[in-house]
């Protein structure tokens, strides 16, 4: 399991991830699940992955593949020419790969399954989310619909709901999904630390400040910390219950 977002506000796009992976509870490691590529001044774009990780990595090694050999494969990742076309791209690349690896007949199952969100902006057009499902297709962030998470979503998506606002700074927006991955680490032992964070800035065209918080870092602490006592001082100043009346 894991716990990805990407969330788009205003001024620009933040994407958050754990970096926990298992393959049972005595087998435990720590695996990037955040890509990012850049042509300074052309494009930026950040891919954030969930699901099988032999179907992630070999999704994105295909990718990475097609980038350095551009002239013998399928089009490149950095030469789409719009996000939509962008997000295709991944989406055949992922659909290819489960089907390569899934047995047909009455041995296919999900175990080769997997997710991705893919963030960016490509000169000329705006910044733009997509979530990327295992058949290939997509759907895009709209106003009423500004985040997606993949992995283990429900215990962090209340957090972001009630707090998030459009207008937002990006340090604003990191201290948000900084609670939500609290919150969830906290509920379910298969999301952990450490978490990696990266900004994108409307129109800048490259990437944005990036950094990853383990359990010593300073200012993860102060969030985890702060946040459990906010409420327990929330939970007490609410009016008391009583039988009576």
């Amino acid at each position: 399991m894991t716990y990805c977002v990407g969330l788009a506000v205003d001024r620009g796009l933040v994407f958050m991830s754990d970096t926990r992976t298992n393959a049972g509870v005595d087998n435990i490691s720590t695996v990037g699940k955040m890509k990012t590529w850049e042509v300074p001044g052309e494009r930026f774009l950040c891919l954030l992955s969930a699901g099988n990780l032999a179907t992630t990595q070999a999704t994105v090694s295909l990718l990475e593949e097609r980038r350095v050999a551009p002239a013998e494969r399928n089009p490149a990742i950095l030469t789409m020419p719009s996000m939509f076309q962008t997000a295709r791209l991944v989406g055949d690349t992922l659909k290819e790969v489960i089907a390569e690896s899934t047995p047909a007949g009455p041995n296919a199952d999900g175990r080769f399954t997997a997710s991705f969100i893919l963030g960016g902006q490509i000169k000329g057009g705006r910044p733009r989310v997509f979530m990327i499902y295992p058949e290939g297709n997509f759907i895009e962030t709209t106003p009423d619909n500004p985040f997606f998470q993949i992995g283990e979503h429900k215990y962090g998506r209340p957090i972001i709901v009630r707090a998030y606002e459009p207008g937002m700074s990006l340090e604003e927006c990191a201290k948000l999904l900084l609670v939500s991955f609290d919150s969830t680490i906290r509920s379910n032992l298969s999301v952990g630390l450490p978490i990696d964070m990266q900004f994108y800035e409307t129109d800048s065209l490259k990437a944005g400040y990036r950094r990853r918080f383990d359990r010593r870092d300073p200012y993860y602490v102060r969030i985890s910390e702060g946040w459990s006592d906010s409420l327990k001082k929330a939970f007490d100043d609410l009016p008391p219950f009583t039988t009576e009346g």
